[in-house]
């Protein structure tokens, strides 16, 4: 098993990112990703901070040599379902400039509220990369 960590992300405590599992194909699970960037901050409303969390996403795929076409799995946690359901548009043009077409199953559940009182989503990931 492979720890996913790129350079310039400080290392969380008590988790990892993301991990890459190796055999014929190799499986990528991502821990949930916020809308919280690099310095810790997070954007007031739903639709940045999906683009936020869909960014790095797409950066800790990149770290295991993926890309959104390998996701098989998302599972979205929302503090806001009026939040979430106003920033349609927002989130829709975030999807497509990370994810492009790519549309693999997803679970969205509203929850009472995440670890960070700022975070509005947190979305986990399951991939599968073919070995090279």
């Amino acid at each position: 098993m492979r720890i996913l960590q790129p350079a310039e992300w400080k290392k969380p405590r008590g988790f990892s990112h993301g991990v890459v599992v190796d055999g014929p194909w190799g499986w990528v699970v991502l821990a949930g990703q916020t809308g919280g960037d690099e310095s810790g901050n997070y954007a007031p409303d739903m639709a940045a901070q999906v683009a936020t969390a869909l960014k790095r996403i797409i950066k800790l795929l990149g770290e295991a040599g993926a890309g959104p076409e390998h996701i098989v799995r998302l599972t979205w946690y929302l503090t806001s379902r009026s939040e979430y359901e106003a920033a349609g548009a927002g989130i829709g043009a975030a999807w497509k400039e990370t994810l492009g077409r790519n549309f693999p199953p997803s679970t969205l559940l509203y929850i009472g509220g995440l670890v960070d009182e700022r975070a509005k989503v947190e979305i986990e990931v399951t991939a599968f990369v073919p070995n090279a």
